[in-house]
């Protein structure tokens, strides 16, 4: 259980980040990921408490762990380099919410084999995009006008035809982190989501047209294909980029401790 200070503190960094969203948005406020890697269950329940449902984490494990302690009323989103050998594990969790870091039509084709038959909903995926071409970090290649497919409107296609259990919400990015620093309004890794976003939503709406029609874009069934990129250095200029979710971990929860501080 949180002491009394940490509760207190964490639900005054809960209420400031809540706020700089909400002003940040130019209607409905952006989905706010709260990402609890390497942070206690009882920080989580915190949050939960007061009325925050959505939490990432990066690690699988971890994230089994939580989603076994704590209610089934959270939503989880798996926002870590994933593994196609580590998709059962995470098809097993009932209460996952989302993939955001999908990348291949192998770990595509795992998901949706291993998703329990008597699921109810399909399990929201997003693929990631390395939109500022850094070799360090996980995503496929972003579309222009000039190249406006690949290997991202293969693995979606592949998402819409070949996996029932999966919805394609959207499209993941992390951005460089002088872009971050630097951008002021304008952010080049955020605009160039946005363009391959723009890019595959026309690639989808001509290769399936009504055939498709539920099977990517938000719940709400218009298409639209959502936008996840902001963290807790840059998440008001993606808000005002258009970006429709953001995770925010720092932010809320504080500092964390590095994977090998952690280890024993």
């Amino acid at each position: 259980m949180a002491s009394r200070e940490r509760k207190a503190e964490l639900l005054e960094s809960l209420a400031e980040i809540r706020s700089r969203v909400a002003s940040a948005s130019p209607a409905t406020p952006a989905l706010l990921v709260a990402v609890s890697k390497y942070k206690p269950a009882s920080d989580i329940q915190v949050c939960l408490e007061d009325g925050q449902l959505d939490f990432g984490e990066n690690y699988v494990q971890e994230l089994v762990e939580k989603a076994k302690e704590l209610p089934l009323e959270i939503r989880w989103h798996f926002i870590g380099a994933l593994q196609s050998n580590k998709a059962k594990t995470l098809a097993a969790i009932p209460n996952l919410y989302a993939i955001q870091t999908l990348t291949s039509e192998k770990a595509a084709s795992a998901l949706n084999k291993a998703l329990p038959s008597d699921r109810t909903t399909p399990l929201n995926v997003l693929i990631q995009v390395n939109t500022s071409g850094e070799e360090a970090k996980s995503g496929l290649a972003p579309l222009s006008e000039d190249n406006p497919s690949g290997e991202l409107t293969k693995l979606a296609k592949f998402i819409v035809n070949q996996c029932p259990r999966l919805r394609l919400q959207g499209l993941m990015t992390i951005g460089a982190l002088e872009q971050s620093l630097n951008s002021g309004d304008d952010n080049a890794d955020f605009e160039r989501l946005k363009e391959t976003r723009n890019l595959l939503h026309g690639f989808l709406l001509s290769e399936f047209q009504d055939t498709g029609k539920g099977k990517w874009g938000a719940e709400t069934g218009d298409g639209r294909l959502l936008l996840s990129m902001g963290m807790s250095s840059d998440f008001e200029v993606a808000i005002k980029a258009g970006g429709d979710i953001v995770r925010v971990g720092t932010g809320i929860f504080g500092s964390r401790k590095t994977k090998a501080e952690m280890a024993p």
